[in-house]
């Protein structure tokens, strides 16, 4: 390549970069959480039009999020929750992931939450890579995904860490397809169908698989750490995930899995009294989006915040000019 054609390119690159870079979210309110028995908000959805959370510490329970003045009341739902299927993870990582549930709390480790409109709720368990169907009465059963979608999401180089597994869920209105975004190492994006006899891979059962680090900001200690996925959620013909390394949240198309616009909350989480003392990442694990707004639940993992919050909180951002869908 000449001179002047290398400099076009990479003046048509920055140019890029400039006309995608990641606007701004504006914060509207923040809502610390009251009544999470394990804290660790680590799931977030809107069923029947309330919104609901898991913890990755409690295995019993759905919370029904109540605003209020002040902080809001998490209302706690039971689950009838079956034993949990044979798990398609290795032996080794499959005894760690049980092992740490025991020893921290949480056995199943739910990460994600998703609904249909049926009014039944998904919530995904790490510990497993299982997904359970909650029905309106709070019945739960495990979906049937075939073993082969775990064989070829771990020939992609996902699902292979631990703590580092199945992070977020997203499921259809007619309850036939969902997503799964795995966290990190690599991180990646999975596809899948229902069908006569359980779920399995659509038409392409790994949308995406990634490696590969970037800087994290200073005032989590400058260092590099892995690129991750921490929630993924479907809006209309779209899926957006969750990058709390990079304290974004992105718009990609649902098949390719293709980036077409960011969305930063950088400004607010990195605000000097919203920092967690000694924690070097990302807190955000969960997220929701309505036409006017944006909805990001932060798992501060029993950390208090520098400004003396100890509960789970609850950001709600403003949603851009021009919605969600805008170019």
């Amino acid at each position: 390549m000449t001179f002047p054609r290398l400099a076009a390119w990479l003046l048509a690159a920055v140019a890029s970069l400039q006309a995608h870079a990641a606007e701004e979210l504006r914060l509207q309110g923040e809502h610390p959480l009251e009544g999470m028995a394990g804290g660790n908000l680590s799931g977030l959805a809107r069923c029947d039009g309330r919104l609901w959370a898991v913890s990755d510490r409690d295995d019993q329970w759905l919370y029904r999020l109540q605003p209020e003045a002040g902080a809001w009341q998490a209302e706690a739902q039971p689950l009838q929750v079956p034993p949990p299927p044979a798990t398609a993870l290795t032996w080794g990582l499959a005894w760690r992931n049980r092992l740490s549930g025991l020893v921290r709390g949480g056995v199943l480790d739910f990460e994600g939450l998703s609904c249909d409109a049926a009014g039944n709720r998904y919530v995904l368990s790490e510990t497993y890579s299982a997904v359970l169907r909650v029905t309106p009465q709070g019945q739960g059963d495990w979906l049937d995904i075939a073993p082969s979608v775990f064989r070829v999401a771990r020939a992609s180089g996902l699902l292979l860490d631990y703590n580092a597994l199945a992070e977020g869920l997203a499921v259809s209105a007619d309850g036939q397809r969902l997503w799964l975004a795995a966290e990190q190492r690599r991180r990646g994006l999975l596809g899948l169908q229902s069908n006569r006899t359980g779920w399995s891979c659509s038409d392409a059962c790994v949308l995406l698989a990634e490696g590969g680090e970037q800087q994290v900001p200073a005032e989590l200690g400058n260092e590099r750490k892995a690129i991750d996925f921490s929630d993924v959620v479907l809006r209309g013909d779209k899926l957006f995930t969750l990058e709390r390394q990079a304290h974004q949240l992105c718009r990609r198309d649902p098949l390719s899995a293709q980036v077409e616009r960011c969305w930063s909350y950088a400004a607010t989480a990195l605000a000097a009294p919203r920092l967690y003392p000694g924690v070097d990442y990302g807190t955000a694990e969960a997220l929701w989006l309505d036409d006017d707004a944006a909805w990001i639940g932060i798992d501060n993992n029993e950390v208090v915040r520098a400004d003396g919050e100890a509960r789970p909180v609850l950001w709600q951002f403003a949603a851009p000019a021009g919605g969600w869908e805008a170019s």
